[in-house]
């Protein structure tokens, strides 16, 4: 009987000591869990924040920014693959997506109102290189009332773009958000480019992509974000200038593109009928084999997260039997 007292005693001492160890490791456990989320917390509310935007101005931002203003649709966008819609409270007349900007109230367009953007009690405004020369004055204006101003880069090419992503989520606190948008872009590009790679030199399609119609006919050229895409999908660019030039007809015919890429269905009615029933294209390629496409123009132009979207809608374009 004592030997069975002695074994049932230390049995229970057993018991409670594993049992205070798994208290002991449960409330250690919780500690660390708290001390974990403290420290996101921290890192995520790392405030005031200090950036150098394009005009090499040093921006500080007080707070993570609860109120904000966007003067073109592209940082919108950025804005919202962020998730921070709910903070815009102003944006461009321009502004179409998403559906709901359109909710949002309207600032102006080329020109923005100051005394609306002051009356939103903005707490950073993203402003862009493309308007902001012409617009200093009122950029100014708001940044002697306090209002951080953020101008980002008029952006030519991929990289160009992942860096305003990135400025503009280390200035709204969200860097790490913007972290994983950026992969997930490259992500998709490079699934584009491997696609593409089945493509053969002799099977390279050249295009021409008209940003406007006809008469005063504009192009995508060399060194341009469109250039750039036609080159992820292994497709030649027709045109040899740089930048955004005024095509003739007669160096279109000359190039023979074998497509015609449109942009501008959404403010143009028929687009692609205009392209077929040009005097003295019959000759070209694309207009002889019926290649004339138009794309939404948004994807293709509009320097935001949908320019992957827009990389795939000119892939299927170009080459519609290798992307399906």
């Amino acid at each position: 009987m004592k030997k069975f007292n002695a074994f049932l005693i230390a049995l229970l001492l057993t018991i409670f000591a594993l049992a205070g160890c798994g208290g002991g490791n449960a409330d250690q456990n919780k500690e660390n869990t708290a001390k974990k989320n403290e420290t996101a917390q921290q890192a995520e509310m790392k405030f005031p924040v200090t950036v150098t935007d394009v005009t090499e101005k040093e921006v500080t931002i007080e707070a993570k920014p609860e109120k904000i203003v966007s003067l073109i649709p592209s940082n919108t966008e950025i804005a919202y693959g962020l998730d921070l819609g709910e903070q815009i409270v102003g944006v461009s007349d321009f502004d179409n997506y998403p559906e709901e900007v359109t909710k949002k109230e309207k600032i102006g367009g080329m020109e923005f109102n100051v005394e609306k953007i002051l009356s939103l009690k903005s707490d950073l405004v993203l402003a862009h290189e493309s308007s902001a020369h012409n617009s200093e004055a009122g950029l100014q204006q708001l940044r002697d009332a306090g209002i951080p101003v953020l101008v980002v880069n008029d952006a030519t090419n991929f990289d160009e773009v992942y860096e305003t992503i990135s400025l503009i989520g280390t200035a709204t606190g969200e860097k790490e958000k913007a972290e994983t948008l950026i992969a997930d872009m490259k992500q998709k590009v490079e699934d584009i480019k491997a696609k593409a790679q089945a493509i053969k030199e002799e099977d390279k399609k050249t295009v021409l992509v008209e940003v406007s119609p006809a008469p005063d006919l504009y192009a995508a050229g060399k060194n341009t974000f469109v250039d750039e895409m036609l080159q992820i999908i292994n497709a030649k660019n027709s045109v040899t200038e740089e930048g955004w030039p005024k095509m003739e007809a007669e160096s279109i015919i000359k190039s023979n593109p074998d497509v015609i890429v449109t942009t501008y269905g959404y403010y143009t009615p028929e687009p692609i009928k205009n392209v077929l029933s040009r005097e003295g294209w019959e000759t070209i390629t694309a207009l002889k084999e019926n290649r004339v496409v138009d794309v939404h123009s948004d994807k293709v132009t509009r320097t935001g997260p949908r320019l992957t979207e827009g990389v795939e809608e000119l892939a299927k374009a170009v080459y519609p039997d290798i992307f399906k």
